[in-house]
């Protein structure tokens, strides 16, 4: 079965250009096809036919579809994506990947935003166990409060009294 529900991204007219970025950074990620647009809805859309209209893209496995639209929406932090990191590497890897050329004031507790406007959460896959215990918790969301990129050994410390 086809994935049922699945994230659609609106860009001005970087749809090609985001999807190719998060295709290099993810493993087991690819387009599938580019559609364009045609004279068809010319007067609403206003694109020149044979620009890019949508991307359609898979990162590790996820299927989304990006669509160039116009300036008429912007992406905000309502909507975030969270990439799951099992080491601190491959946290960095995302972070550097996702953060550059983005915003970085938009950096706090594992949040960025990258160039294209676009909210991540680039997080531990061990977060959840390290603020299942309240007391516990308390520490780690200290020290996570502090952190821009979040540091796995810092909070592993944190979780430990340390």
């Amino acid at each position: 079965m086809a994935q049922r529900i699945s994230p659609c991204l609106w860009f001005d007219s970087q749809a090609e250009e985001a999807a190719g970025l998060y295709c290099s950074l993810f493993r087991n990620s690819r387009i599938l096809r580019i559609a364009r647009y045609g004279e068809a809805g010319h007067e609403i859309h206003g694109r020149p036919p044979g620009s890019v209209m949508t991307v359609s893209f898979e990162l590790d496995g996820q299927a989304f579809t990006a669509l160039n639209g116009g300036p008429l929406f912007r992406f905000n932090e309502a909507i975030s994506l969270q990439v799951h990191c099992d080491t601190q590497e491959e946290l960095d890897r995302y972070w550097d990947g996702l953060a550059a050329d983005g915003d970085p004031a938009a950096q706090q507790c594992g949040w960025l935003k990258d160039k294209f406007g676009v909210s991540w959460q680039i997080v531990p896959s061990a977060l959840p166990d390290l603020l299942a215990d309240p007391r516990k918790a308390e520490r780690v969301m200290t020290a996570l409060l502090g952190m821009k990129r979040l540091d796995i050994a810092a909070l592993q410390r944190a979780y430990e009294g340390g």
